[in-house]
């Protein structure tokens, strides 16, 4: 602790504190000034010691309490919760104050953690404000020690397996509690009627009893609690709460659920609310008449109320199927993407299934703090079709930027999809490869969870800088960019094995850092798409074979990245776009040029405004037509790719000249 005083009012200070620890402090008079000063600031700095020893204590103890939950409770991706390491930078979902002496938020939602929590462990963390555990296989009973964290504020425990009753001891700076999908047993307790800072409290999906309290909470704005055993009448002061917040209680009635009807027939000054058997709906009561129906027709009216009974139950029983038949198709409310200019982006998981919404398979050594509840309400927008799918930049609650790739055209079952999705999330751990951090499986959904690259693709930087006033890719951007690429293909290929392929290389596809490195992404998925859907967008990219056989090899990779380095080389796009004069096939028409030997008019005319590249531009011409040589044996390797782009930029750097010399040539006219 730190206090800042006016430097008049420094000596004072040091004063009093002496003499509260009944040091003797000499006359001024007798000590020169420098001399008093030192002797009473160490003076002073001695009794501090111990305090510096709690903060560290402190510190020390919610750090063994941690590691002692780890220890107790089995995850399914390894934590990396290093004993030797700072704590407060670089344990995964663990957050400090300012000053890093307490522990105060966890967040490892989705983490594969099982099992029961043992007492005394989060429990210890007596400085915690936010503890989220949701989405994982935790079961067993909640330790009463960590809702009663005195200084907790959320609490999020959702998507769980939790038994036992809910403890009553509960922290009054709650502010949000969520319980939902467990299964809770007993009553509410009462004492949430304390809590006068909640303004949200999910208890649905468990299996609660008893009456509801009278949670007359001022700042309470979300309340759910569908879904239980809970019976009586609701409070007054919860009626303001719409039907989704009661439904699926069987026996609870008053608004805004059905009124609930009155059986004593006797006044009484307060009417007791009390559940409407189903008979009575078919009752015909008149409290004001006090004539007895004679045998006969009481026999009718019973005949007649069984079979209006008997017709209502199979009325509810087909709704019913109706309703499951329409939740098994997995769609969520809200219309499915369906392309075009009418796209909704926030619609990238109109398929997700309810019942799996939890289901967000995260790869090991990702520091995860969403789900896919944290996804599928991230504000999105619309990146593009690709030959995969739909890509969506989606922005977390917390600022953190992802892409969602809705992935269409899926031709393999759950088994082989996961197994390949695992593959490519083992491999993509390289720098010149965009990682793959999670993925999701349903039946009506298939969502690929990326890194966001903000720099954009090659293909928008080579495409998308023309005309006056733009600033065109310059060479030594341009082999640095491919350089990271063929890295990051070559480490594919190295890691893969030699049957996996990156299998869709185009410009689109090499997304650019902010210091423009080359990172390859959208790879390993061709073994699971549906061919003739999946190659339609990118087969100016295809190695002949490929069109022949479809299948990908890494040949085929190698190919494909040689159609990539022509295209940076003549910034002419493989494909024919329309409203442009792109050539459709890219390798046959600079083929055809080089043999009539007018190699300069490959070239890119805004590389040729710059000085001294000539011989690096010729020898990377070679290595693209090498890589797209018809016959697949007669292609380099990756590796060997890698290699010699390595020799140019090396002799490029070598032979640089000055910035000054290396400004475009402005004398040289443009097409």
């Amino acid at each position: 602790m730190v206090f800042v005083t006016e430097p008049g009012e420094q000596e004072e200070l040091l004063r009093l504190h002496l003499r509260s620890h009944h040091f003797h402090i000499p006359h001024t008079e007798l000590l020169p000034m420098k001399l008093q000063f030192v002797l009473a600031a160490l003076t002073l700095i001695f009794p501090l010691l111990p305090f510096h020893s709690l903060i560290t204590a402190d510190l020390n103890s919610d750090r063994q309490a941690l590691l002692d939950f780890a220890a107790a409770v089995p995850h399914g991706r390894r934590l990396n919760w290093n004993p030797n390491a700072p704590v407060c930078t670089s344990w995964i979902g663990i957050s400090c104050n300012l000053n890093e002496t307490r522990i105060i938020a966890i967040h490892l939602p989705g983490v594969g953690l099982s099992g029961p929590i043992p007492a005394n462990s989060i429990g210890k963390l007596d400085a915690l404000r936010v503890l989220s555990l949701r989405s994982n296989d935790l079961n067993g009973n909640l330790p009463s020690d960590i809702p009663s964290i005195p200084s907790l504020q959320y609490l999020n425990l959702q998507h769980n397996n939790f038994s036992g009753v809910i403890p009553a001891s509960l922290s009054p700076h709650l502010s949000i509690l969520d319980f939902s999908f467990n299964s809770f047993t007993g009553n509410i307790p009462f004492t949430i009627q304390n809590l006068t800072r909640l303004t949200e409290l999910s208890l649905q999906n468990n299996v609660l009893s008893g009456v509801i309290p009278n949670l007359n909470l001022p700042r309470l704005t979300l309340l759910n609690l569908s879904y239980n055993m809970l019976n009586g009448s609701i409070p007054h002061s919860l009626w303001k709460f719409p039907n989704s917040s009661f439904v699926g209680n069987s026996l609870l009635c008053g608004p805004p659920l059905n009124y609930c009807h009155t059986f004593s027939s006797s006044p009484s000054p307060s009417p007791a609310y009390l559940p409407n058997p189903p008979t009575t709906i078919y009752q015909i009561q008149n409290e004001s008449s006090n004539v007895k129906l004679g045998t006969g027709a009481i026999i009718a009216f019973a005949i007649g109320g069984t079979a209006v009974l008997s017709l209502l139950v199979l009325t509810l029983f087909l709704c019913c199927l109706k309703r499951k038949d329409s939740e098994g198709s997995g769609l969520l409310k809200g219309k499915a993407f369906s392309g075009g200019k009418n796209e909704n982006p926030k619609d990238f998981g109109s398929g997700v299934q309810e019942a799996e919404k939890n289901k967000l398979v995260f790869f090991e050594g990702f520091s995860c703090n969403f789900d896919l509840e944290d996804l599928l309400r991230a504000s999105a927008e619309v990146l593009g079709k690709g030959s995969y799918g739909t890509a969506y930049k989606a922005v977390l609650e917390d600022g953190t930027a992802v892409v969602v790739k809705r992935i269409k055209e899926v031709g393999v079952g759950k088994r082989e999809f996961e197994q390949e999705v695992e593959v490519v999330g083992r491999v993509s751990k390289h720098p010149n490869v965009v990682p793959l951090r999670a993925y999701y499986y349903s039946k009506d959904e298939k969502l690929l969870v990326y890194d966001y690259v903000s720099a954009g693709s090659l293909s928008a930087l080579l495409h998308g800088n023309r005309g006056a006033g733009s600033t065109p890719l310059d060479w030594d951007s341009r082999v640095k960019i491919c350089l990271g690429t063929a890295r990051g293909i070559a480490h594919i290929h190295s890691e893969g094995g030699v049957k996996f392929t990156h299998g869709n290389i185009k410009s689109s596809n090499v997304l650019l850092s902010q210091d423009l490195d080359g990172c390859t992404s959208d790879f390993g998925l061709t073994p699971i798409m549906n061919f003739p859907a999946a190659m339609s967008r990118s087969r100016g990219y295809r190695a002949p074979e490929v069109i022949e056989t479809r299948k990908t090899t890494q040949k085929s990779d190698v190919y494909s990245f040689g159609v990539l380095l022509l295209e940076m080389l003549t910034g002419k796009a493989p494909l024919q776009t329309m409203g442009h004069e792109d050539v459709v096939d890219l390798p046959r028409w600079v083929q055809s040029v080089v043999r009539e030997e007018w190699t300069a008019e490959v070239f890119d005319v805004e590389l040729i405004r710059y000085q001294n590249v000539e011989e690096e531009m010729v020898q990377m011409l070679q290595i693209a037509l090498a890589c797209v040589a018809k016959v697949p044996d007669s292609r380099p390797n990756m590796d060997e790719v890698v290699r010699m782009i390595e020799e140019i930029r090396q002799s490029e750097l070598k032979n640089w000249p000055s910035s000054e010399e290396n400004q475009p040539d402005t004398s040289v006219h443009t097409m």
